[in-house]
């Protein structure tokens, strides 16, 4: 697999010494919708680096369930063992089917202890996903549902070719934190104001300006820590 052939910005970024340690381990494959890649406090078994798609990360509570990272072409998954861990008490499972890159983590960590920089190189995107981490425990603590929703949609379109953003009520509920007749509304509220429209499964993006407004703040910081130490 050649770096500049991955849609996913980090192979493609990679230094072709990095890049060399791990295309021999790495597997082209499908991930479609709510395949699981990690499961809750059990052994990581692969790390995904996705390129077509989006992966949730799922924080599971008492009786509720909160989205609490996303993850799509721009990274990778199987953060705990960048951390020198095997394992994550969260879920992560593909909320937009599409495929990627899989390595075994028994390889990826013999990989990481050969080069020590293609280490450095991954705890970068390590550090941008935890900013990304800490801008959504912020967002769902200050921001209402309509910003947190409208920060969403277009970490989402970040992730995705086009306008068009396939989901679920269902999951929107989890992603924000609310029940359904709260995500709701808040897709209504957005309709109002002209920056999207939904159908049944759908939303289409048609002001990301305007969205990106609405969002007040709380898509950006996250993103642009990403541009600075990626481009």
């Amino acid at each position: 697999m050649a770096a500049e052939k991955s849609p996913n910005r980090l192979l493609s970024r990679m230094a072709e010494e990095h890049l060399a340690l791990l295309a021999p381990h790495l597997a082209t494959v499908e991930l479609p919708v709510r395949k699981p890649l990690e499961s809750r406090n059990k052994q990581i078994g692969a790390a995904y680096f996705i390129e077509h798609g989006i992966a949730s990360v799922v924080a599971n509570g008492t009786g509720r369930s909160v989205e609490v990272g996303l993850i799509g072409r721009e990274g990778m998954t199987g953060m705990a063992i960048l951390m020198n861990t095997d394992r994550s008490p969260h879920d992560t499972f593909m909320q937009v089917g599409g495929g990627g890159q899989c390595i075994s983590s028994s390889k990826l960590r013999r990989q990481l202890e050969e080069s020590p920089a293609l280490h450095r190189y991954l705890l970068r995107y390590g550090y941008a996903y935890v900013v990304q981490t800490a801008q959504t425990a912020l967002a769902n603590g200050r921001s209402k549902i309509e910003e947190r929703l409208a920060r969403w949609l277009l970490m989402a379109q970040d992730r995705l070719d086009g306008d068009q953003v396939p989901l679920t009520h269902e999951f929107l509920s989890t992603m924000l934190g609310v029940r359904r007749p709260g995500v709701t509304v808040a897709l209504d509220l957005l309709e109002k104001e002209g920056v999207i429209t939904t159908r049944r499964r759908i939303v289409t993006i048609v002001d990301r300006t305007g969205l990106r407004k609405i969002s007040n703040g709380a898509y950006g910081v996250a993103e642009a820590e990403f541009d600075r130490l990626f481009g």
